[in-house]
């Protein structure tokens, strides 16, 4: 009875995973010492021929399966977690994403070599099988290592951003019980959140009983900015802290007053100097607005 083609490639993805476990220690050695390996694995050749093991085996898992061109097949997941981290490491080194698919692409030439050194008849058709079921294989390996290289290309971005956010959002103590945030730029949602969470956590670690918002950098304050605004200020609140906003241009107050916005309820101050002497008054903090007496002065 003839094999159909179905059976044939079958026989042909379960010879390969019989083939990478058998051979498997042989295709890590030769593994190793490959770009992708070789670079994230710079101080233990053992160690890298080991996650070159672990790779081996998924793929073996993943042959024996029939699934080589699924990328979502169950044993992929450890691939994932093992070339992925590497791929992400080189990714944050500053490599590129064709740089790291080149270097996964170098993987399949050793496995193929081996393959070939050991089967005797090349011309054979199950062997002609094998070869493509070997190719299917590491090409669908390929995609799984660039989809997971995209990923984590963009959870780092996405730190990135929102560490930028909170270097450009910093809560200074600016006196006993006293916090500030000096705002610089545009105040969007995911800023505002930043914003909002930074000031508390300052607020529950330093017991302040003030909080000053300065928004002499925001460069304008439409209805939006104006309901983020009162968000914090609300929020600061609850936390038993009174919130004074400081740095109101003149333009800004027109600009205020022509949306309607109401800030009835939200102490203003004209500078954040003015407004730490508020707090500082609140206090009963004493202390001299005029110029300091110099040292020599009678």
């Amino acid at each position: 009875m003839p094999v159909s083609e179905q059976d044939a490639a079958q026989e042909a993805a379960e010879w390969v995973g019989a083939f990478l476990t058998r051979r498997r220690e042989q295709i890590a050695q030769r593994w190793a010492d490959a770009t992708l390996f070789r670079t994230v694995f710079t101080l233990s050749r053992d160690e890298s021929v080991e996650a070159c093991k672990t790779v081996i085996d998924a793929l073996a898992t993943v042959a024996t399966s029939g699934r080589l061109d699924d990328i979502t097949a169950p044993a992929f997941g450890t691939v994932r977690d093992q070339l992925g981290r590497m791929a992400a490491s080189r990714a944050w080194t500053g490599s590129s994403s064709a740089q790291i698919a080149d270097e996964v692409a170098d993987l399949r030439e050793p496995v193929t070599s081996v393959l070939r050194e050991e089967v005797t008849d090349q011309s054979d058709a199950a062997a002609q099988d094998s070869l493509l079921a070997l190719t299917v294989l590491m090409g669908t390996l390929r995609l799984v290592i660039m989809e997971t290289t995209l990923m984590a290309g963009e959870e780092l971005i996405e730190r990135q951003r929102q560490q930028l956010m909170e270097v450009a959002t910093p809560v200074i103590s600016l006196w006993e019980n006293i916090v500030a945030v000096p705002l610089i730029g545009t105040l969007d949602s995911a800023r505002s959140q930043v914003v909002m969470e930074s000031l508390l956590d300052a607020i529950v670690a330093q017991r302040a009983r003030y909080a000053i918002l300065d928004i002499t950098g925001v460069p304008t304050v439409d209805s939006l900015v104006a309901q983020h605004l009162m968000k914090t200020v609300a929020a600061a609140r609850l936390m038993g802290a009174e919130c004074i906003v400081s740095g109101i241009r003149p333009a800004i107050a027109q600009t205020i007053v022509q949306l309607g916005i109401d800030l009835s309820s939200v102490i203003t101050r004209a500078t954040l100097a003015d407004a730490l002497a508020y707090a500082l008054g609140q206090q009963g903090v004493e202390f001299s607005s005029g110029p300091a007496t110099g040292a020599g002065t009678r």
